[in-house]
């Protein structure tokens, strides 16, 4: 996959599959478009390409002010990649580029950009300034613009029944297992690990302690779960905590994360965990032993767990 940035001349003049959306998450709902796309450049013998924007339309326009997304952009663009799409076009959105009108956003992106020959758009999808470039306006205008136009369909984008919604509020539930299944992989999170205060050496439970450096990225609700953790090409088991750590004096919300079989100081390294189940809801104990004798019991659920993914 070939990622281009801005609006540029794609270096091929075949039959181009194209479409566009923000596909925050990259789930299964979208997948789906994404194999229609993919099938169709290769029926053609040609190119498929996806139109992304960066950042998201709503943190310019306005209305994203609790916004969280399910995906960074190092993240959406390694699952395009995983999809087979041939080219990725990121445009960057601003304030100047959502005053494009439909018309224009056709004829200087789709047609004179890309060379699109077949635009693939789900039943609600609209282009331009106030959502102008609807579907029935491209099929009307679709021969002075050279390509043709499928709109997938109303009742197989709705029995799919996916959607970035959905899938961000059953994580700010906890329910990891749904929103795997929505995203047809594991929610993950990466970050740089930094210095805590050493209360989980302590209770003999190391941890390591997750800065997720985006502040839009959607963290999962409070609570104990079961993770696989990436380092260096490797993937080790692992429960990680989030939340205010209420056994303790309160503090700010952590995320930290206790590694099976693993003894390496990686302060400063780069990490990434993948969300499997949620073992239970964050809550308070007595004293640092009954914390201590519910982690024990943690781990070993969190072992059986992971042992079912192999």
């Amino acid at each position: 996959m070939k990622v281009v940035e801005g609006i540029a001349r794609l270096d091929h003049d075949g039959y181009m599959v194209v479409t566009a959306g923000t596909f925050d998450g990259v789930h299964v709902g979208h997948k789906a478009i994404l194999q229609q796309v993919c099938e169709q450049a290769r029926v053609h013998n040609g190119k498929s390409v996806v139109i992304t924007f960066w950042p998201h339309p709503k943190f310019i326009l306005g209305g994203a002010s609790t916004l969280k997304l399910l995906s960074t952009w190092k993240e959406k663009e390694e699952l395009f990649r995983k999809s087979g799409i041939d080219f990725l076009v990121k445009i960057p959105f601003t304030k100047e580029f959502s005053e494009l009108s439909g018309d224009a956003f056709i004829r200087q992106v789709l047609v004179d950009a890309l060379g699109t020959k077949k635009l693939i758009i789900g039943y609600d999808h609209k282009f331009g300034k106030n959502r102008e470039g609807s579907f029935e306006y491209l099929q009307e205008n679709a021969s002075q613009y050279g390509f043709e136009v499928e709109e997938i369909p109303r009742q197989d984008i709705d029995h799919i029944g996916i959607s970035s919604t959905k899938v961000r509020k059953a994580l700010m539930e906890g329910n990891i297992e749904h929103a795997n299944e929505f995203l047809g992989y594991h929610y993950m999170l990466e970050g740089e690990v930094v210095k805590g205060d050493k209360i989980g050496t302590g209770l003999g439970f190391p941890t390591a302690n997750l800065h997720v450096e985006e502040s839009f990225k959607l963290i999962p609700a409070d609570g104990i779960y079961a993770v696989t953790v990436d380092f260096k090409g490797k993937s080790f088991g692992g429960m990680l905590y989030i939340g205010n750590r209420p056994t303790l004096q309160e503090s700010p919300k952590t995320i930290e994360v206790n590694i099976f079989n693993f003894d390496q100081s990686i302060y400063g390294e780069r990490i990434r965990v993948n969300f499997v189940a949620l073992l239970r809801k964050d809550q308070r104990f007595d004293s640092l032993e009954k914390l201590r004798h519910q982690l024990v019991i943690d781990r070993e659920q969190a072992i059986n767990v992971l042992k079912q993914l192999k």
